[in-house]
């Protein structure tokens, strides 16, 4: 399976921004971002150069690092969303917010996206009872999310519950009995990622 293995705080970094990929660590003193807020390299503190195409590379580079998917699955995202009925841009957001890693994480399942994957990876989640071992899968209205019985990931899943506050509307959550359901598919303004997919459009549609 492909995946990206590099720095993760470099990522934040890059982008000028947290976009919390280490879970726990983010929030704290610890966090790239925190102790050094300049892009990473030999020439983070330079001038940079501000042009229309780097603020639309820049925004898909971001969205594409805080979903953690790679290049060309990003590109065949935004060919389906472009396909679609409706605002490419919202298709786009919505697809990305449906991956099976990225629920657990808006539910509290999963400190991190990474985290997710790994333990989707290795089969400790199920979906409407069958076991679902594909990070990617797009979750679908009255789904309903189950760790396995037996696993021996409900520890650090109760862990991660403690570090979320709220729970998107459009999902609905017991993290006590460590279970979930998907109410139906998220409205533009209940995604909250740091995203401007207005620029992600622009810079696809040249």
């Amino acid at each position: 399976m492909a995946r990206d293995t590099g720095p993760q705080c470099k990522q934040c970094r890059r982008e000028g921004q947290k976009l919390f990929l280490k879970g726990e660590r983010c929030l704290t003193e610890k966090c790239g971002v925190e102790r050094r807020s300049y892009p990473p390299g030999e020439h983070g503190r330079g001038r940079v150069r501000a042009s229309e195409y780097r603020q639309q590379l820049r925004e898909k580079q971001k969205t594409r690092r805080f979903y953690g998917v790679l290049e060309k699955q990003f590109r065949s995202y935004y060919e389906k969303a472009s396909r679609q009925p409706g605002v490419t841009g919202e298709n786009l957001l919505r697809m990305l917010e449906c991956r099976f890693d990225n629920v657990l994480v808006r539910l509290g399942f999963a400190a991190s996206r990474r985290q997710a994957r790994q333990m989707i990876n290795h089969g400790h989640w199920l979906i409407n009872g069958r076991r679902v071992d594909i990070p990617s899968y797009q979750v679908r209205p009255d789904d309903v999310i189950t760790i396995r019985p037996e696993s021996g990931a409900a520890d650090v899943v109760r862990q991660a519950t403690e570090l979320t506050a709220v729970v998107p509307p459009w999902l609905q959550a017991d993290h006590d009995a460590l279970t979930a359901k998907v109410l139906r598919l998220p409205e533009r303004s209940e995604i909250v990622a740091p995203v401007s997919e207005q620029l992600i459009v622009e810079l696809y549609s040249k």
